[in-house]
């Protein structure tokens, strides 16, 4: 396949070409997971995390078709501000940048984009997966399918909790994901801390993680290694009020005919106005908490080389 053709913003650069460590963030958790000005305040505090462990943040973008590993100041604040940005996934990378096109990218294109930088370590929300009426509609991200063949070490608080949890985890299971537990032994519900699924693999410091990445890297594997990582506990909202705001937001999507790439920005801004702000809350908390594990993991995987 063919390189895509990228700009990799100075200091990102020097980092990756000295082996220091960088952590991958997406752009689509700014542009249609947040409102202004909570996203772009939420972009500041990840870098400064990231900064703060020894750690290069590089939020990944489309501008004017040209695809940016690392945003400066000015286009992190336009992917934030502009309500025209275009959500793209892997599939719609060529036709973004062939429009000249602002896009921002969601978890399958950023860790696509990630791995060809040479970037091993990607935070986000939540996943993308299977979702609920899936045996209908067909519904299925392609996160699932990245996660299959980029390999990565991506750090989540689980799926989108708007999904159907045991048909993602299944999923995953099949495209060979591994998924292991962050302090945890149940696969994390985004809003909440766990869930009915069981984990079988833990792990209990970044550094365990990165010498697991190092062994599943070395027997040749090409999936992502996806850590499960609790939102905290302080931040968390009970399984019980997200269910009932999700059932509300569900019935509005479907009066209103929302489907397809439109349908999780939706629902996510629904359960948002529902929940009188908390599930923001809970979103930014959970969003940054990976981020800093993240930073660790890069950290680690530079120490164990």
């Amino acid at each position: 396949m063919t390189k895509p053709a990228f700009t990799i913003r100075p200091d990102i650069k020097r980092a990756l070409e000295n082996n220091a460590p960088v952590l991958a963030l997406e752009s689509t958790i700014l542009a249609h997971g947040m409102p202004f000005p909570d996203n772009y305040k939420f972009a500041k505090q990840s870098e400064k995390l990231s900064s703060d462990q020894g750690v290069v943040a590089a939020t990944i973008a489309v501008i004017d078709g040209e695809i940016k590993i690392g945003l400066s100041e000015s286009e992190l604040e336009f992917i934030c501000k502009n309500n025209n940005v275009v959500k793209t996934s892997l599939r719609e990378l060529g036709w973004v940048q062939s429009k000249k096109l602002t896009g921002a990218t969601t978890v399958s294109s950023t860790i696509f984009l990630a791995q060809k930088a040479k970037i091993n370590v990607f935070a986000t929300g939540g996943i993308g997966g299977v979702h609920q009426g899936a045996d209908q509609s067909f519904d299925i991200s392609q996160d699932l399918t990245a996660l299959s063949s980029v390999p990565v070490v991506v750090v989540s608080a689980g799926a989108k909790a708007i999904l159907d949890l045991p048909k993602t985890l299944e999923a995953l299971e099949t495209l060979s994901v591994l998924v292991v537990g962050y302090k945890t032994d149940t696969f994390p519900s985004f809003y909440s801390r766990g869930s009915d699924l069981g984990l079988s693999i833990l792990v209990d410091t970044p550094e365990e993680v990165a010498a697991l990445y190092k062994h599943h890297r070395a027997t040749g594997l090409t999936s992502a290694l996806l850590v499960a990582n609790p939102i905290p506990k302080e931040d968390e909202i009970p399984k019980d009020k997200i269910e009932l705001y999700l059932k509300r937001a569900l019935k509005l999507a479907y009066k209103n005919k929302i489907t397809g790439k439109n349908l999780t920005p939706f629902l996510l801004k629904i359960i948002s106005q529902e929940s009188g702000g908390a599930c923001l809350k809970a979103n930014i908390s959970l969003a940054l908490n990976n981020v800093l594990l993240g930073a660790k993991i890069a950290l680690g995987l530079i120490s164990n080389k």
